[in-house]
């Protein structure tokens, strides 16, 4: 069947053509451009993170003392002796208390410092870089500094409770008072990371919002609940991961404070374990395998929490 082209009509503008859509080819420049920054740290990231991540798991099931050129191989017995191991329950309980207290308290301490200095109060610029300034010192210079505040013979909490005429608790004698210290040590000086992150967002955060309520008579803990957090959802989810995974590799501080010590594992870790068995008992494998049981747990944990903000969104 033909068509024919009606004819213009005066005054109507002339019917133009549709556009002939030119099939574009590769930009080569865009790809090698592309390939130039990912390649370096794709091959950062074989090199340094994941070989090491498989010779780990590989070598979990050797038994190897580190100081010795052979290894031999013993199959999942590593794995056996620490599930079996009547000290894992203790090191898993000190993990789970010291990750949970760290996590919570740095971000509950960190968003009441972040809502209270953004506010416009006299001093508030020195007084975030004070906040902030504990996180960029090293671990070990605050564990020792920590000491002189927990000694119980002459330290700042022992003289402020003794002003009260109170006993101080045996910080280095006592388990669960020794891992009240580090933990406290460790909250002091993470808190700042999340200070200034909740302060970011606090600072990018719908202000009509918060008018809107304020001209409601809405209560500030209901406004707090109903419209701040939920603008911060999508930071808290970060630091909780990010907090979490930092907590979980803490080894400086509990190693300059308590050596993981009293009672020899009264304040171990999983991850000070593995420092523990590999280069002090020198059994490289059976740290390995306390290691590669680390990653496995961190694994699922960020896999559900991930899960868990999908469902929300």
């Amino acid at each position: 069947m033909t068509t024919i082209a009606r004819p213009p009509v005066p005054g109507e503008p002339a019917q133009q053509d549709p556009p002939v859509r030119r099939r574009q080819g590769t930009d080569w420049r865009q790809v090698g451009l592309a390939a130039l920054l990912i390649v370096p740290n794709l091959v950062l990231l074989l090199v340094f993170t994941y070989r090491p991540l498989l010779d780990n798991i590989r070598l979990s099931f050797y038994h190897w003392n580190i100081a010795s050129p052979r290894k031999t191989f013993i199959g999942l017995d590593n794995y056996i002796e620490w599930f079996t191991s009547p000290s894992t329950g203790t090191i898993v309980f000190n993990t789970v208390v010291f990750t949970i207290a760290a996590v919570a308290g740095s971000m509950i301490i960190g968003l009441a410092l972040a809502m209270l200095l953004d506010q416009k109060l006299i001093g508030r610029g020195p007084v975030r870089s004070m906040v902030f300034a504990p996180y960029v010192i090293s671990g070990a210079a605050i564990g020792v500094a920590f000491q002189f505040v927990f000694d119980p013979g002459y330290g700042l909490i022992q003289d402020i409770l003794a002003r009260l005429g109170l006993d101080s608790p045996h910080f280095y004698q006592n388990a669960g008072w020794a891992l009240f210290m580090i933990t406290t040590t460790y909250v002091w000086k993470n808190v700042g990371y999340v200070f200034v992150i909740y302060l970011a967002a606090l600072q990018g955060r719908r202000e009509d919002l918060d008018e809107a309520a304020e001209i409601d008579g809405t209560p500030a803990w209901r406004r707090f609940w109903r419209i701040t957090l939920p603008q911060l959802r999508g930071t808290t989810f970060f630091l909780s991961i990010t907090v979490l995974l930092s907590s979980f590799q803490v080894f400086d501080i509990i190693n300059v404070m308590t050596g993981g010590g009293p009672f020899e594992i009264g304040t171990t870790t999983m991850v000070f374990q593995v420092y523990q068995e590999t280069f002090v008992n020198s059994r490289a494998g059976y740290g390995a395998a306390v290691a590669t049981i680390m990653f496995l747990v961190v694994l699922l944990i960020t896999v559900i929490q991930v899960r868990m903000q999908d469902k929300e969104q």
